[in-house]
């Protein structure tokens, strides 16, 4: 239950720092890059080993692919705004069923490994929630802060927007719970292609010059360090950890 709380929370507060720093887009920014760090470090010490010790270890690649290739066409939906770029979306004032149902589909599956996870320290749990925060800063300034809204109330959409999307992991995680836990690794290892490549489309984005960009850089470093810091205080029960 506290996880269902967590997962709310962090949509609800990056939606509100989204609607009160929204005009800084540097941050989002930044707060993307420090996420993808950790990110991509936890599928690298958490997410990829627990897939691969698995006992269906065989042929997770395929799904880790899978991942990838789903998130692409995610992509296709949302435009890319999970790596923040949110300019295309601010032309017209439609809502943007596509881009809800990107976000949707994307927030759902993470929330699906999360089906039995009760510790609070789980690094893929801070994960998520960390992921969270940055792309509902993003979908917070992109409600709340449009030059258009002159009347400064949220519309209904827009909090219907929002709900649903807070709502997507912990429905994932609910739906998890009805599938036979021996699919938990083919789920992981389809997330784990889905931050694989959100993180890297973000850390690898090419900045105009090819300078080299210190503080993307020192962001990506803080992302990994806390990620590391959050592996080794976090403990492996690695016997018996997959049999519920």
């Amino acid at each position: 239950m506290i996880i269902v709380l967590l997962l709310i929370l962090s949509v609800i507060t990056g939606v509100f720092l989204g609607k009160y720093f929204g005009k800084k887009e540097k941050l989002a920014k930044n707060l993307l890059i420090l996420s993808a760090g950790f990110l991509i470090t936890i599928c690298l010490n958490e997410v990829f080993p627990q897939v691969y010790t698995s006992e269906e270890s065989g042929n997770l690649g395929i799904f880790v692919i899978l991942g990838v290739l789903l998130q692409m066409i995610l992509e296709a939906l949302t435009k890319g705004f999970e790596h923040g770029h949110f300019h295309h979306h601010n032309e017209h004032n439609i809502l943007p069923v596509a881009l809800m149902a990107g976000l949707f589909i994307h927030a759902f599956i993470e929330g699906i490994p999360l089906a039995n996870e009760d510790n609070l320290a789980s690094p893929y749990l801070l994960g998520i929630i960390f992921h969270n925060i940055p792309i509902s800063f993003i979908l917070g300034a992109f409600l709340f802060n449009r030059k258009d809204s002159v009347q400064n109330k949220p519309s209904y959409p827009s909090l219907l927007i929002v709900a649903l999307f807070a709502l997507a992991s912990p429905l994932g995680m609910l739906l998890g719970n009805y599938f036979n836990p021996d699919l938990q690794p083919y789920f992981l290892a389809i997330v784990g292609g889905i931050f694989l490549h959100i993180s890297s489309v973000i850390i690898f984005e090419s900045n105009k010059n090819h300078n080299i960009d210190w503080l993307k850089i020192g962001l990506v470093i803080v992302g990994v360090s806390l990620a590391l810091i959050m592996h080794l205080f976090h403990s492996h029960p690695h016997a018996g950890h997959h049999h519920h």
